[in-house]
């Protein structure tokens, strides 16, 4: 599909966590002949889905192949870890990775978090899903380290969760196909980056207008102007070849200037 193609819709897909609804506000806003249809995935198919054509643009988390698939990231999420509310992590503020040394520390396949080393203790099975390692928690079987966003997804009453400032941090980021780079993709780039209307890629601005030209008002010897101007008061005034005033005049043959003669 080329740019200047538009389509019926623009699909968008994100992962668990994201919250796209200000940017579909706004596209909605913008754009209300083109319907946005949402497409909710998983962390490991989304980038399948940008691939194989079934999301024109989506919210993931990093890492991203840049090789075919082009990424602008928008923000960095707080790490948690999900505890029961009568665990003794909950009586503080803050925990840190050396805290949980101790602590069966859930690893579910889908986790979003990069470890190099993973804290505390493994379990004997890895979860399927964070919905799943959520279940153990409640169920006492050990904690979980997570973005906010997934804690608060997953919110339970009888569950809640603490920073681990030293734990790896997941980023959220807008991806596209690069090859897919369309009008409809820069437009939700523009939305994403806070661009105006005005100023959004793909919009070609208002070329400015020339401006008319005021008419001078005319000089020269018109009918019964003697080749003079006026003043702002409104009287007549000419140009004397000596420089004198235009009013005065020369006295005597010679046409010079001075007291008259007295008379014998």
């Amino acid at each position: 599909m080329t740019g200047s193609e538009v389509p019926h819709s623009f699909r968008l897909a994100y992962v668990p966590g994201v919250t796209p609804g200000k940017w579909v506000r706004i596209w909605n806003e913008r754009l209300p002949d083109v319907p946005l249809t949402l497409v909710a995935v998983s962390p490991g198919e989304a980038f399948g889905v940008l691939r194989e054509g079934g999301a024109d643009a989506g919210f993931i988390r990093l890492p991203v192949d840049r090789t075919d698939l082009s990424a602008i990231p928008l923000y960095t999420e707080t790490t948690v870890v999900v505890i029961p509310k009568d665990h003794l992590i909950a009586a503080t503020e803050e925990v840190s990775t050396e805290d949980l040394a101790d602590e069966i520390v859930l690893h579910p396949l889908d986790d979003t978090l990069v470890w190099e080393q993973l804290p505390g203790r493994p379990a004997i099975e890895r979860p399927a899903t964070t919905a799943d390692a959520i279940e153990l928690v409640a169920a006492g079987i050990g904690v979980l380290v997570v973005p906010q966003s997934l804690a608060r997804l997953h919110h339970r009453k009888d569950l809640t969760y603490r920073p681990v400032p030293d734990a790896p941090e997941s980023r959220v980021a807008l991806s596209w196909p690069q090859e897919e780079t369309t009008d409809l993709v820069e437009e939700f780039i523009g939305i994403v980056r806070g661009r105006t209307v005005n100023s959004t890629r793909g919009r070609p601005p208002t070329p400015p207008q020339p401006k008319a030209k005021r008419k001078r008002p005319e000089t020269g010897s018109g009918s019964g102007s003697g080749g003079q101007r006026k003043t702002t008061s409104g009287k007549a005034t000419g140009k004397n070849p000596r420089g004198g005033s235009g009013g005065a005049k020369a006295a005597g043959k010679g046409g010079k200037s001075g007291k008259p003669r007295r008379r014998p």
